[in-house]
């Protein structure tokens, strides 16, 4: 209080303006605070963190799409288109733009594709979700194109249409275990797809669209868009015609023997292409979503097997070849029953088929006596036993440009036990690959030099320029060529009057093995389960063919390779020396030689086999025809061959002359439509090529030649119509298979 008794207020009122200009300090400095803090955050993200923030402003208005290559074709050897591309589309949407629109859009594609239209609303909604936010999601893939434009996709915001290549294989299960296929966006995923795949693929394009207020999508300026490179072109060493004919018999084959499967390939011995190569059962590549990868291995590469007898070509090798056995020398067969004895009393037998008492070398081969050759495997001994191998490649991967190719299984002498060099001289105890085998008599045909065996001759560009090429390369030399000229004697002698009889054809020197292996079950050797082979090449004289056909397990007619797989070889070496020039058959001179017949000489014996030369241009027909002594009459103004008379496979007298009716260059009549073609009678290769001519797209359905088809011959159809093939396997006309 004051000395007048009064209140002194002043240091209350002091204390009061003090602490309320202490908040407003505090108030004063927190606004100076925040507005630091703002604009330390407009700094982050107008300067530090610009890029980022611009991108999300971009997603709001653009978006890239796609653009993808066009996949490079498969040929075979002679041009034939084996897979190509055709153009479908695609939908795809954008959940944000076609947000409450999304019902009317399900509901429009399901009246369109006939799916339900939940399909569709799940699609959008689940990419729209709290927890995902695509702005990309597939409705439709790979629509044909007659079928999209049924959907009005113009008029429905936030939808994308994509042009997408859809692989075809025009020739559906022939080689389709060897081609493989593609996934749903082509890419490789099996056989020469996969292989092959950097090479086909090409490199995809870009484009970046931009939305405008209204949704509307155009090309960005701001981003050039990146043009697809489409991919490179393969071509095979595989002749269709070959490939076909193998296919055909070794079904045929193995419904007769009634076997759960076989395999086939086939060989030019000089240079290691691989001519035809197949499994059966095979996949459709046009529907490879039917099986699963196991079914679409290539056994003749991923799978090896014990080979049986057909591995006697390395015993009969090594004998001749380090000089331990002559041909002629004699050995005491056993009556068909050997006994060896082994370690704590134990007895094993080797057994032949057939009873025997004494043979040469030369006859062992020929009738595939077990017990001669476990007597000459002493001779040759475990080092030289297995260097013959491996120099044959037996243990090694050949090499092949194919995928999951194995090395088979080879051991190492020290690995053997006191039988194994006894077993293994009849072909048990190792394992090897279809091709291996096919490649080891390859070497035997080719004079003992062996070549490796490779599927893709070239490699092009989009315009047609090599890339890549593979020539013929010599892997080493095996035998010398006299060992390779006794080899051959003994397996002539195995076809003309051992084990292989069944393989004779009528003026044709053919050499070969069979081989007959019991498989390995449970621990132990079946009697109820075997693997059935025979390998063989001709024309002996200047070997062109090397074929190797394999049955697992036949049942109906036994199950020794010469009876069942060496008919197969013999149905596939007929049909290919009947339809081809380059074979002319074989006549025996008064001494007893054998001697290659000359053509017009063959001709007047036999008679001529008029040629197949429908659908191929005119000039190369009357090569063709008068490379076999025969006259040509041409009727039309076209270029190519679409009739002629005699039909193929008729047989003539040399000189005689064949017409041949040529198509027209108008395709169209006056109304822009196309009349189908005859195909009947054709084989699938030439019904298809004609299709493609006439701007026709084909469905094979069966193998063989053409016996009917839809639409009818002589209709008229608009470009592009699908015209149905059915197909049954062509007759043998030269023999009876079974």
């Amino acid at each position: 209080m004051t000395t007048d008794g009064t209140v002194n207020d002043k240091p209350q009122f002091q204390a009061a303006q003090k602490e309320f200009s202490g908040r407003f300090f505090l108030l004063k400095l927190s606004l100076a605070l925040f507005f630091v803090l703002i604009a330390l955050r407009l700094v982050q993200i107008q300067v530090i963190e610009s890029g980022r923030y611009q991108a999300i402003a971009r997603k709001q208005y653009e978006q890239r799409f796609i653009l993808p290559a066009i996949r490079g074709n498969l040929y075979d050897r002679e041009g034939n288109v084996l897979a190509s591309n055709s153009m479908f589309v695609s939908f795809a949407a954008d959940p944000k733009i076609v947000g409450d629109r999304a019902n009317s859009v399900a509901e429009k594609f399901a009246r369109t594709f006939g799916k339900p239209k939940s399909f569709y609303l799940s699609k959008l909604r689940d990419a729209n979700g709290p927890s995902t936010k695509k702005r990309f999601v597939w409705l439709e893939r790979r629509v044909k194109p007659d079928l999209a434009k049924k959907l009005e996709s113009t008029k429905l915001e936030g939808i994308v249409v994509i042009n997408e290549p859809k692989r075809l294989y025009h020739y559906d299960e022939l080689a389709g275990s060897l081609i493989g296929f593609t996934d749903i966006d082509n890419r490789g995923i099996s056989g020469i797809e996969l292989q092959f795949e950097q090479e086909l693929r090409g490199r995809d394009g870009s484009v970046v669209m931009q939305r405008d207020g209204l949704g509307r999508a155009r090309p960005s300026a701001d981003y050039p868009q990146i043009d697809p490179v489409n991919g490179n072109h393969v071509i095979l060493t595989i002749d269709l015609k070959y490939q076909a004919i193998v296919e055909e018999e070794l079904k045929r084959g193995l419904e007769a023997n009634k076997a759960d499967a076989g395999l086939a390939v086939m060989l030019n011995p000089k240079t290691g292409e691989i001519l035809a190569l197949t499994n059966v059962p095979g996949v459709n590549p046009n529907e490879f979503s039917k099986y699963n990868m196991a079914a679409a291995k290539n056994r003749v590469v991923t799978d090896m097997f014990e080979p049986g007898s057909v591995f006697k070509v390395v015993t009969g090798a090594a004998a001749y070849e380090y000089n331990l056995v002559d041909p002629h020398q004699r050995f005491n067969a056993e009556h068909g029953t050997m006994k060896i004895s082994l370690p704590g009393g134990k007895i094993r037998l080797i057994k032949d088929t057939k009873e025997h008492d004494v043979l040469t070398f030369q006859e062992a081969i020929e009738v595939s006596s077990n017990i001669v050759m476990a007597k000459v495997s002493p001779l040759i001994g475990p080092e030289r036993f297995f260097r013959q191998a491996r120099d044959f490649g037996f243990g090694i991967p050949t090499g092949v440009d194919l995928p999951g190719e194995v090395r088979g299984r080879l051991k190492k002498p020290q690995e053997w036990s006191g039988t194994s060099l006894q077993t293994m001289a009849y072909g048990y105890e190792v394992a090897a690959t279809p091709l291996q085998i096919a490649a080891a008599y390859a070497a035997v045909a080719n004079h003992g030099i062996l070549m490796k065996p490779y599927i893709v001759s070239q490699i092009k560009n989009q315009d047609g320029e090599v890339v890549r090429e593979h020539k013929p390369q010599m892997i080493r030399r095996v035998i010398s060529e006299e060992t390779a000229r006794l080899l051959t004697e003994a397996f002539e002698g195995v076809v003309e009057r051992g084990t292989a009889k069944d393989v004779r054809v009528a003026g044709m020197r053919i050499a070969g093995k069979t081989g007959t292996s019991r498989k390995y079950i449970d621990g132990k050797y079946s009697d109820q389960s075997y693997t059935s082979s025979f390998v063989g090449f001709f024309p002996v004289e200047d070997p062109q063919i090397v074929c190797l056909v394999m049955m697992d397990n036949p049942r109906a007619k036994g199950y020794y390779g010469g009876v069942t797989a060496g008919p197969v070889f013999r149905a596939i070496a007929e049909r290919i020396i009947n339809t081809s020039s380059r074979f002319a058959p074989t006549s025996r001179t008064t001494n007893g030689n054998v001697k290659l017949a000359h053509a017009p000489e063959t001709a007047r014996q036999f008679g001529v086999t008029v040629p197949d030369v429908r659908n191929v241009q005119k000039t190369i027909a009357e090569k063709i025809l008068e490379g076999h002594g025969l006259k040509v009459e041409s009727f039309g103004d076209g270029d190519v061959v679409v009739r002629q008379s005699p039909e193929a496979g008729s047989r003539v007298e040399p000189g005689d002359a064949v017409k041949i009716m040529l198509l027209g260059e108008s395709k169209t009549d006056t109304n822009g439509l196309i009349t189908v073609p005859d195909l009947r009678g054709m084989s699938v290769r030439r019904a298809v090529n004609r299709l493609v001519v006439d701007d026709l797209e084909a469905r094979v359905e069966g193998s063989g030649v053409v016996v009917q088809q839809v639409p009818a011959p002589g209709m008229k159809v608009s470009n592009g119509t699908t015209v149905r093939l059915l197909c049954e396997p062509r007759p043998i006309l030269s023999t009876v298979l079974y």
